[in-house]
Parts: C-alpha cells; sequence; structure tokens
C-alpha cells in the first residue's frame, strides 16, 4: 500500500463534480487482514448539499450523514435497499458534497469478489453501487475513515490511463439538478447503465 501514489486529501478539496469526473480511472483498493482487492473506478456520481434534491444531504445534517460537511477525502457510507452506498467526502471548504462510486472493473482479488458476491458474469459483478460494496466487504464500520491514508482499509491511487469520458443524469433520483453529474468511461463493460 505505502508504494502506491495514493491520492491525497487536497485531490477531495474540490468541487464535486470536478473530484467525479477525476476520479474516474483510478484505483480504488480494499485491504483487510486476509485480502487485497483491487478495482478501477468506472463510474461515479456527484452529489452537493441543501441546494441538491437528490443529495442525501438535501434535507439538512442528520446523525447519517454529517460526514458530507466533515473532511474531504473520508469515506461516507450510508444503506439504501439494503446495499451500502459508498462515496467519498469531497467539496470546497465550508461546502458539502461527497461523489458515488457507482461502478469498478475488478482487477485484484477477483475470485475473492466473486466468492463475497457470487455471479455468473462477470460483468455484473461490481456494476453498480451496491454489487461493488459487496464484492469490496465495504460496509458501514468503514464509514469516515480516511481514503488519502496509505495505512487505510481503503485507499484511492492514482493510475495513468487514457480514455474517453461519457456524462449524464444521475441513476434513479427523482428530482435532478439540470447538469450532467454522472461520469462514466465510455465503452466499459462495467459501467451500470447505458446513456438513455
Amino acid at each position: 500500500m505505502l508504494l502506491l501514489e495514493v491520492l491525497p486529501r487536497e485531490f477531495y478539496e474540490r468541487a464535486p463534480v470536478i473530484v467525479a469526473e477525476e476520479l474516474l480511472g483510478k484505483r480504488l483498493l480494499r485491504k483487510s487482514e486476509e485480502n487485497f482487492l483491487e478495482g478501477m473506478i468506472v463510474e461515479t456520481e456527484a452529489y452537493y448539499g441543501l441546494d441538491d434534491p437528490a443529495s442525501r444531504a438535501y434535507h439538512g445534517m442528520k446523525n447519517y450523514n454529517k460526514a458530507m460537511w466533515e473532511e474531504p477525502g473520508r469515506a461516507f457510507i450510508y444503506n439504501v435497499h439494503n446495499n451500502w452506498m459508498f462515496n467519498i467526502v469531497a467539496h470546497e471548504p465550508d461546502q458539502i458534497g461527497a461523489v458515488l462510486i457507482r461502478a469498478v472493473e475488478p482487477t485484484k482479488g477477483v475470485e475473492i469478489m466473486r466468492r463475497n458476491r457470487p455471479v455468473g458474469n462477470i460483468f455484473h459483478l461490481t456494476n453498480g453501487p451496491g454489487k461493488l460494496t459487496k464484492a469490496l466487504k465495504i460496509n458501514k464500520s468503514l464509514n469516515r475513515i480516511s481514503v488519502f491514508s496509505g495505512e487505510s482499509e481503503i485507499v484511492v491511487a492514482n493510475n495513468e490511463m487514457q480514455f474517453r469520458i461519457g456524462s449524464s443524469g444521475r441513476i434513479g433520483v427523482r428530482k435532478d439538478l439540470q447538469k450532467d453529474l454522472r461520469f462514466f468511461i465510455e465503452r466499459n463493460k462495467f459501467v451500470s447503465k447505458r446513456l438513455p
């Protein structure tokens, strides 16, 4: 873990839309006592604060969403329909925001991921926010941990590669802001949904 170029806290101290787009292609690493899992981030969504009707922060600060107001670069994990959603807090100073990691392309520890979440088709293993948290064993116990510390159980590391970025409105929201806040690597087979 220490040899990786882990993204620093400053990476997340920017507007969620910028962080969401620039997280594409980066390496998400999950370390536990018994194994080491890795996936490349291929799909994200940006969320803002009190003015964003699709955000967990829209109705104000609660116990479960406090992290969105706190230090950028920490995990924000909450439950939707019995699935854990893994977000990374991202915002400018004195702002509110987070980026939902919607899908990853598994690159290391794939067999372990398949034991964690048995599926026949590899492209269905981590192609959605609830799917990837099951495969990587990410749950509420990891809420608020730092993703910029090399010693953390979850880190995000740099990864130089070329790809085309697609964008759209966010998936499954009733009210959305009038701009694209979902980003994905075009033609990647692990992206959860194609363009409408």
